[in-house]
């Protein structure tokens, strides 16, 4: 049986869900599908309004992927990972429930982009950073990742983001539209808890209703390209170049 990764704590009709694998939450299979069974079961408990997604230290949201764990795996197995990422994902995103991303800590890469699959993004104020540095690892940005960036960002935005590479501050990310707000980091969760309150205690059915119009449309658009981004990912991530940069990225770790 695999280490639990995730603590979960419960606020009422609001399930907190916390990344809990070491300090930089970096994102491999057991993650992915242990919050994968915690979306389902969430979906499914009538007794959930709402989900906060967050991080049980105030370092990191999540570093991303888990670069020196997955550098070596076989093509194979990293493209059945790289597919049940990109489930979640699409899962995270579509949820009917209200969900709010508590970054307390650094969001980069793969930890950016399950911030960006929730409805809004709450960071501490101070220190941590957000990006997509996708491209700087010899890869492209996920193509969710873009789709909800072009969805809710202007056009010009949206590229100094994927194809610059850069982190950004809270004031920044807030600046841009990246994130909705930013907290002191000790009233992160409670401000995000209040949200969810706020909203679910309307009508769930029609809010399930009002998300639906919203993600409908990025979901059959990534839906109807998957498998073709999946690839162009994957060969990107075994290409000569993204395997200089990977390595020098991992020797960081």
């Amino acid at each position: 049986m695999s280490e639990n990764l995730l603590l979960y704590e419960r606020h009422k009709e609001i399930q907190v869900i916390k990344l809990s694998r070491g300090v930089i939450n970096a994102i491999e299979n057991d993650l992915v599908q242990q919050l994968t069974e915690a979306l389902e079961n969430a979906r499914a408990d009538p007794e959930v309004r709402g989900l906060i997604l967050s991080s049980a230290n105030d370092k990191f949201f999540s570093i991303g992927f888990d670069i020196p764990l997955l550098y070596d795996t076989p093509e194979k197995d990293f493209a059945r990972f790289y597919h049940s990422f990109n489930l979640l994902c699409l899962s995270l995103y579509t949820f009917p429930k209200p969900t709010i991303a508590a970054l307390t800590g650094h969001a980069i890469a793969g930890g950016c982009i399950l911030a960006l699959c929730c409805d809004q993004r709450l960071i501490a104020e101070g220190k941590p950073l957000m990006g997509l540095n996708e491209i700087k690892l010899g890869v492209p940005v996920p193509y969710i990742a873009e789709c909800i960036l072009r969805q809710i960002m202007d056009g010009r935005i949206v590229r100094q983001i994927v194809e610059g590479g850069g982190f950004y501050s809270p004031f920044e990310a807030l600046r841009i539209g990246l994130v909705d707000e930013s907290r002191p980091c000790d009233h992160l969760l409670s401000t995000a808890i209040e949200k969810i309150s706020q909203i679910s205690s309307d009508s769930p059915s029609a809010f399930a209703a009002i998300k639906h119009s919203r993600t409908a449309e990025v979901e059959k658009q990534v839906k109807a390209h998957l498998e073709e981004r999946e690839q162009v990912f994957i060969q990107s991530w075994f290409s000569k170049e993204a395997r200089k940069l990977l390595k020098e990225t991992f020797s960081k770790f």
